[in-house]
């Protein structure tokens, strides 16, 4: 259930977090303002904190609305409340780092209190930052394509899963494609998973090559939809269900059941205002079962990717 508000000098007061110049216009078409993006996060955030909480996050941030400087933020600024932790990461370069964590929904509220509209997820959490616990596609359309070419692939993509032994859930991300999200036991590492991903969009890239890429250049996809299996390296992160996204119409990104997803006419056709009934409904990737990439799962990709 979502805290209690009220107005207070000149802020908003959400779960004990002031959120200061309540009535700045953050999303001009849509016309919402700050109050109306903290009081969505408060709505949302204890669903929400089922796939944010405890893992490396990044922000999107316009403090001035998304007709102003938007940028994006993985460490700790200047002034951030303490409610936003950090964990320390080592990079590639060999450089340790410390990454912002969520681990209360009072965090999440001090982000939006600094200017955050949009939270993207690591495929970890902090306590095994080497054992992913998901896998994300992101079936990213070319401009020429419509909605329902993008529908098409999701549930060729989740047929395709299957028939290797996993199962998926699916999220519309509130631009103009589909994540399919696989939760998995956390057996495999970075690299077994990363490289699961990769055959898995390659196979489908060279099985249906009209309708499929596995590159990302512009002009490789022409025509075709990206399967983004980038997003399952150490590293990436992917849009966080229930984020707003710093589009004109204030989207969100809002897992959706297989069923419901034949029906909808557009990625991006989810506001604030139908989250109540969303919630009310519960979210569809609880429902899913977490699974392990074992040996015996990676035989049957070969086999796939073989047949």
């Amino acid at each position: 259930m979502s805290g209690k508000s009220e107005q207070v000098d000149d802020a908003v007061k959400l779960r004990g977090v002031h959120i200061s110049h309540p009535s700045r216009v953050v999303f001009p078409e849509a016309d919402l303002t700050k109050a109306d993006v903290a009081k969505h996060y408060d709505l949302v955030a204890e669903v929400m904190m089922d796939s944010l909480s405890n893992r490396p996050v990044s922000f999107l941030r316009c403090p001035s609305g998304i007709e102003g400087d938007c940028f994006f933020q993985k460490h700790l600024g200047k002034g951030f409340p303490q409610s936003i932790e950090t964990v320390p990461i080592e990079e590639s370069d060999g450089e340790t780092e410390d990454y912002m964590v969520l681990s209360h929904i009072e965090a999440v509220l001090g982000a939006v209190q600094m200017g955050t509209i949009e939270f993207h997820i690591w495929g970890a959490a902090r306590d095994r930052l080497n054992r992913p616990d998901r896998m994300v596609f992101d079936l990213d359309p070319d401009e020429s394509l419509q909605f329902y070419d993008v529908r098409k692939a999701a549930l060729d993509v989740r047929e395709a899963l299957a028939d290797i032994g996993l199962e998926a859930g699916t999220m519309v991300t509130g631009g103009k494609g589909v994540h399919v999200i696989v939760p998995l036991r956390r057996i495999a590492d970075w690299e077994t998973v990363g490289t699961f991903a990769k055959i898995f969009a390659r196979t489908l890239s060279e099985r249906y090559p009209d309708r499929f890429t596995a590159k990302m250049s512009k002009t490789k996809r022409k025509g075709r939809i990206f399967v983004d299996w980038l997003r399952n390296c150490r590293g990436a992160t992917a849009i966080a269900p229930y984020s707003l996204r710093a589009r004109s119409g204030a989207p969100v990104a809002v897992p959706v059941a297989w069923d419901e997803l034949a029906r909808l006419e557009r990625a991006d056709g989810f506001s604030v205002a139908d989250m109540r009934v969303r919630l009310d409904a519960g979210c569809p990737l609880s429902e899913v079962p977490k699974l392990g990439l074992g040996k015996s799962t990676m035989k049957a990709l070969t086999d796939w990717a073989d047949g």
